[in-house]
């Protein structure tokens, strides 16, 4: 028996190639060549006979199609719900990715013995037993008696048992040990996983099962398999959080039925995830009094406000290299604004030490925290402690400028409904009525919102 050919393919854009390189010269990525089998090519995939298909496609004005709004089913879950942007959709595909343990599974059961006391509901697992998962639904009290389970890795006999049945929502846990029989390569290879996320996603669309694809993660945390995989599904979560935390976040990057980067928070317990009602306590400290270097701020979290705690340590520096670290905020950032707090502030920090730190393990990837991260450090250094029930927010230029943020009105409103009472913000965010319970001091710069403080 001849030996089959082996070809190195890229995991990150499947570009395939006959020896392996450092470098691949599809997406110019750095060692994501592994080995795979060659592929032999069908002969009736792709025919050259174009004849008469033309007739078959029948084209229509985009202004002739109805708009109609889309149907969601709700899990019971509401921050899930708000992450999906208001529940399933029928037809659509669902990528969950997240670290091993941190509560993929656990969720999906949760979600699954819900939906089926209305819907009918199958678990495929290619990873545990059966008898693991009825496990699990027993230890976390859930009622599974509606739910059919499948315990399967093979696709085509997957396909068929979704045909026959043609239930309305559909769980593949994981993607990455379906495979198919009309592939010789190995699940979890980019081929493998490329084609058996394809034929599942038409499925899906022709029957209108709900599919929720469940996606390992590499070690960077990014989600295995070929990219092309994030392009296949309607919508891709990401569950992160600490195993040494109780504590667990959703966000969507992309939903073609929703809103991206929302945020679902909860709580890891006993009887599985529970949703937190309020987050924004997660990321706040609870001082007995007001400590140097501490400021509150505001974030969006798509069309959620979060308060989070902006932490700052400043200290004279023994080395000939001040040390600057970020916890949770981008660290050339930082650089950044220490020069405009120099430049424009007068407040030097080349001979200090500054670690910064946002609360809760939460990151920060908006520049509307620039204002409190600098006022936490002026904070920490003068060692002067922040008047308290004060929130800051607002994006600082190059020029000293303070500049207005996204959903400030939303911001303040939050603030305010946790008992906030002051609040420092770029001018063109000042509301135009009062809102109720908060002072709101408006500045256009940053020497503005740094005499504030120093006169309080």
């Amino acid at each position: 028996m001849a030996k089959a050919k082996s070809v190195y393919i890229c995991t990150e854009c499947g570009t395939s190639e006959p020896k392996w390189q450092g470098q691949c010269p599809g997406c110019m990525a750095w060692n994501t060549l592994v080995e795979g089998i060659a592929e032999t090519a069908s002969t009736n995939r792709y025919a050259n006979k174009f004849e008469g298909l033309a007739s078959t496609g029948q084209l229509q004005k985009l202004s002739a199609v109805e708009a109609a709004d889309i149907e969601r089913k709700p899990t019971s879950i509401a921050e899930f719900d708000r992450v999906l942007g208001g529940g399933l959709v029928e037809g659509g595909v669902i990528l969950i990715g997240g670290d091993p343990g941190i509560g993929k599974s656990t969720l999906l059961l949760q979600v699954l013995c819900h939906l089926g006391k209305t819907s009918q509901a199958i678990y495929v697992s290619g990873e545990e037993s059966p008898q693991q998962i009825a496990m699990r639904a027993k230890r976390l009290g859930l009622d599974a008696s509606e739910v059919d389970l499948l315990a399967e890795i093979n696709l085509e006999k997957i396909l068929a048992t979704l045909q026959v049945n043609k239930p309305n929502i559909a769980v593949i846990d994981s993607i990455q040990t379906v495979y198919s029989e009309a592939l010789q390569s190995a699940p979890g290879s980019v081929a493998q996983v490329r084609e058996c996320s394809a034929q599942l996603t038409r499925l899906a669309k022709q029957l209108g099962i709900t599919v929720i694809l469940v996606g390992h993660v590499t070690k960077e945390g990014a989600l295995a398999g070929p990219r092309v995989l994030e392009h296949i599904v309607d919508t891709v979560l990401y569950f992160e959080g600490d195993q040494n935390s109780s504590f667990r976040l959703i966000r969507a990057f992309k939903n073609r039925f929703g809103a991206v980067n929302e945020l679902g928070v909860f709580a890891m317990t006993e009887k599985g995830l529970k949703e937190v009602a309020n987050p924004s306590a997660l990321f706040l400290s609870h001082h007995e009094q007001q400590v140097a270097g501490s400021c509150i701020t505001v974030t969006m979290e798509g069309t959620r406000p979060l308060l989070i705690e902006i932490q700052a340590l400043v200290d004279e520096s023994h080395a000939p290299a001040p040390k600057r670290l970020c916890v949770g905020l981008e660290q050339n950032r930082l650089a950044m604004l220490l020069a405009v707090l120099h430049r424009h502030a007068g407040v030097a920090c080349f001979d200090q030490d500054v670690f910064i730190n946002a609360v809760g393990g939460v990151k920060i990837s908006e520049p509307g925290v620039d204002l409190a991260l600098l006022i936490s450090i002026v904070s920490s250094l003068k060692n002067k402690t922040l008047e308290d029930k004060l929130i800051v927010f607002g994006e600082v230029g190059l020029a000293g400028e303070v500049r207005p943020v996204q959903g400030g009105l939303m911001r303040l409103k939050e603030a305010a409904k946790l008992g906030f009472t002051k609040a420092i913000v770029p001018k063109a965010n000042a509301p135009k009525t009062k809102i109720q319970g908060i002072e709101v001091f408006a500045v256009e710069r940053l020497d503005q919102a740094l005499n504030k403080i120093r006169n309080s």
